[in-house]
């Protein structure tokens, strides 16, 4: 293998705001608002109080800022724990599809716990960190061809959030390289929570989050961490994948930015989902009617057999729903679309949405790709006997088939409405114009306190 170690930390340090192409400029404003806005939406999840409750349990004052309605101060990697469970918990943060990673969901959690700390970050200083952290997030899973086993948004996600941290305080070449060290040490997260639906999948967000303030924390105190964290013997890549080549990403390094590379997700379900549900909304364009499906059937690569083929079960929790395309497919071809509100105790007991579900299959097209995500082909059988057919090619809100901008904007005005329990047409506004002019932006940390509601 190649020193990856070593190109990252020099392309962290050398990095300037003029390297960054305007796509990539504009990629860091898009998925800022975006995951801004998911993260406040996040607070009205019922699960998000008891994860504040235990994270109040560790810390109680401190200087850094948690979203959404109930807003409070704490320490920054406390912080940034319950931001990142909040980005992450509805499934509804943007995603590198290449990667299967969520970049900014760890990212931006800890990014901005510590421009919140200091209180003194630019925006351009800031689109650098978290540009460079995306790049070796993602990175690391664009250098895997084999399936994923590990939960990879946190387990790749705590090397992006803890480079782009030393970036933001300065460090030395040795500091930075001892920080990725304890990223390693204490890297974490399975898909056993996947399997089972259960919210320990956003805990390991919001873990890998705090784990690379904490990273940080003890590089800079003098902890000499391991240095061959991602390469080693016993490093990232041994440990935690099987098959692994970075040689190319690092020939891309200062070429090609991983987060112009990032998609949004247009409904708040896994990624894996949310192709299929834009093959529900073409069924309907082409007539299917909920009440006339006698089956249906999506046939897609391996993965989305494997993240979101489970079965509806008659006492599912919300999490499970979100990574179940049964229910997420049977509402979009219900309603049409899949949104914030449709995931709750009571429509998850719905029994017409239900009895749809059950007629739904997900079929493995045996694609050798263990990332691809397409091509998708859903057929729909009709009690009159009758075939109807859709199929898609690329995934809305990925860079090939985009949302637009008014999209995007609202999506950002829902989930703040959601998040707060009401319209915050100022905040939401100061918001959007702030990450517009994300370079002219003296402090960062003005975008944290919005988030939470400190500041009109």
């Amino acid at each position: 293998m190649t020193d990856m170690i070593d190109a990252f930390v020099v392309h962290a340090q050398n990095t300037q705001f003029s390297d960054l192409p305007d796509a990539a400029v504009d990629a860091v404003k898009t998925y800022l608002l975006d995951t801004l806005g998911v993260g406040i939406a996040g607070a009205a999840v019922p699960l998000t109080q008891a994860v504040r409750r235990s994270a109040g349990q560790w810390a109680q004052t401190g200087s850094a800022n948690v979203w959404g309605a109930g807003g409070y101060q704490t320490t920054p990697a406390n912080a940034a724990f319950v931001n990142g469970f909040q980005i992450h918990c509805q499934e509804y943060d943007c995603v590198h599809e290449p990667a299967v990673v969520h970049p900014l969901a760890t990212i931006l959690s800890a990014l901005m716990a510590e421009c919140d700390a200091q209180g003194e970050i630019s925006g351009p200083e800031f689109a650098v960190s978290l540009s460079v952290a995306v790049d070796l997030a993602a990175g690391i899973g664009v250098s895997v061809s084999s399936p994923i086993k590990f939960f990879r948004p946190a387990n790749a996600g705590i090397f992006g959030a803890t480079l782009g941290v030393s970036r933001l305080r300065g460090f030395s070449s040795e500091h930075t390289k001892d920080a990725l060290g304890y990223a390693l040490a204490f890297n974490s997260g399975t898909m056993q929570a996947h399997v089972e639906g259960k919210p320990a999948l956003p805990i390991q967000i919001g873990n890998a989050a705090r784990g690379a303030i904490m990273a940080c924390d003890l590089a800079e105190q003098g902890l000499p961490g391991p240095h061959d964290s991602l390469e080693g013997p016993f490093g990232y890549f041994a440990l935690f994948e099987d098959v692994a080549d970075p040689s190319a990403v690092l020939a891309d390094l200062g070429k090609v930015w991983r987060v112009a590379e990032i998609s949004h997700k247009p409904f708040p379900t896994g990624r894996a989902a949310q192709g299929g549900i834009v093959l529900m909304q073409k069924l309907r364009e082409l007539g299917v009617k909920a009440s006339e499906v006698e089956t249906l059937s999506l046939t897609a690569p391996p993965l989305i057999y494997r993240l979101v083929g489970r079965p509806a079960t008659q006492d599912m929790s919300v999490n499970y729903a979100r990574l179940c395309f049964q229910y997420s497919g049977a509402v979009a071809l219900k309603k049409g679309s899949v949104e914030l509100v449709d995931f709750t105790e009571t429509q998850l007991r719905d029994p017409d949405t239900r009895a749809l579900g059950a007629r739904i299959t997900v079929i493995d097209d045996g694609s050798p790709d263990p990332a691809a995500f397409v091509p998708q082909v859903a057929v729909a059988t009709l009690k009159d006997g009758r075939e109807v057919e859709a199929r898609i090619d690329t995934l809305y809100g990925s860079p090939s088939d985009p949302m637009s901008h008014e999209a995007h904007l609202k999506k950002f005005r829902t989930c703040v409405a959601f998040g707060f329990g009401e319209t915050k047409p100022d905040l939401t506004r100061r918001l959007i114009e702030l990450t517009d002019t994300l370079e002219a932006l003296p402090d960062v940390s003005i975008l944290s306190r919005l988030a939470a509601g400190m500041e009109t």
